[in-house]
């Protein structure tokens, strides 16, 4: 990196569909990091190769990229920084044979993804790669530091409050469920052991599903399925309350919900607290019988609208341009801290 010329970063992540929270994430920040003035790369890295015209257009009408995206098969040049953006792919960085001090952009805990075995300690022994963490919310930056002994930074999770708001006419009349069957830290089977108590208590109430559609439930819901971000701010304002629950790293749901008025039910954990810091969550047991409890408590609350619209207004100034701002900062310390480091080795070696 010098003095006046922008700083380059070569990107590595998995190609991906529409709709995904972590990509989305991700590629916000680059987005941000773009106006900011730094030059950023994307290479694609799959395992078994992928369609590499597809998923660049995927990435640019669905995400709105419009930095260079490449095919890692084609090899990465030299560069300020190379980011691994999840386990696979710090293989892969950490392997390449371009220039470049190595960061770690980690939004979950990814060893947990699988059964305690060859996969998690493949995925933990990235951890104690070297590279420099960058991490969504607090808990993972302490986590990685205290166990691993990671350097890193980590960023706020942000709202977009232009794409979920509180409706202030809006009918409250049920409560919400993000489903996602094929991710076992969202719960979804415990959620719906839930509703279904719920529903044999608050028969009249509507039940919204999103996320993906299921069959064979035992309960009367609406099956919303996959939905568009306006679609969703109508779900969330339609409700008085949601499940949210998450055994890693919290989602993006619970800030999207805050700010529609709908209060999030999430099971109390430790990594939940830190990362959510909001008063107007209701923590609650992971039990079918204390979230069933904690959606018909918040249904039945007098002052609800009070309660709607001061969770609304606290989500108001979480804003992806602060958490951007965040990663920005991190690259920056660190980079100019490495730059210093070989600075001082050159002069050491000169003495010598």
């Amino acid at each position: 990196m010098r003095s006046g010329e922008p700083i380059s970063i070569n990107w590595v992540t998995t190609p991906t569909g529409p709709g995904s929270g972590g990509h989305t994430t991700c590629f916000r920040i680059i987005k941000y990091l773009d106006k900011a003035g730094y030059d950023n790369r994307i290479f694609f890295y799959h395992i078994h190769g992928a369609d590499q015209k597809y998923f660049e257009g995927v990435a640019r009408e669905h995400y709105g990229l419009t930095c260079p995206i490449s095919d890692i098969r084609n090899g990465m040049p030299d560069a300020d920084a190379v980011v691994a953006t999840s386990w696979p792919t710090a293989y892969v960085a950490f392997n390449a044979a371009c220039a470049g001090k190595r960061f770690y952009f980690v939004q979950d805990f990814e060893p947990y993804f699988e059964p305690v075995g060859a996969y998690s300690v493949i995925a933990e022994n990235t951890y104690r790669m070297g590279f420099h963490g960058i991490t969504a919310g607090a808990w993972l930056a302490q986590k990685l530091s205290r166990e691993y002994g990671m350097d890193a930074d980590h960023f706020p999770f942000g709202c977009d409050t232009s794409r979920y708001h509180r409706d202030p006419v809006s009918r409250r009349s049920g409560v919400a469920f993000y489903v996602r069957t094929g991710t076992p830290r969202r719960g979804t089977e415990l959620g719906l052991l839930a509703l279904e108590l719920f529903a044999k208590r608050q028969p009249h109430a509507q039940i919204h599903l999103f996320g993906e559609k299921l069959e064979g439930l035992t309960f009367n819901c609406i099956n919303h399925g996959l939905v568009s971000p306006a679609k969703l701010n109508e779900i969330y304002n339609q409700c008085f309350a949601g499940i949210c629950l998450s055994f890693t790293n919290v989602s993006l749901v619970p800030h999207e919900m805050l700010a529609a008025g709908c209060v999030p039910v999430v099971n109390d954990a430790e990594h939940n607290r830190i990362v959510l810091d909001n008063p107007y969550v209701r923590y609650t047991s992971p039990t079918p019988h204390a979230l069933a409890s904690a959606l018909e408590d918040l249904m039945q609350m007098a002052d609800f609208n009070a309660l709607s619209q001061i969770a609304a207004e606290s989500v108001k100034s979480t804003t992806w341009d602060d958490a951007a701002a965040a990663v920005d900062a991190a690259f920056r310390r660190a980079l100019n801290a490495s730059r210093q480091t070989q600075v001082l080795e050159s002069c050491l070696a000169t003495v010598d």
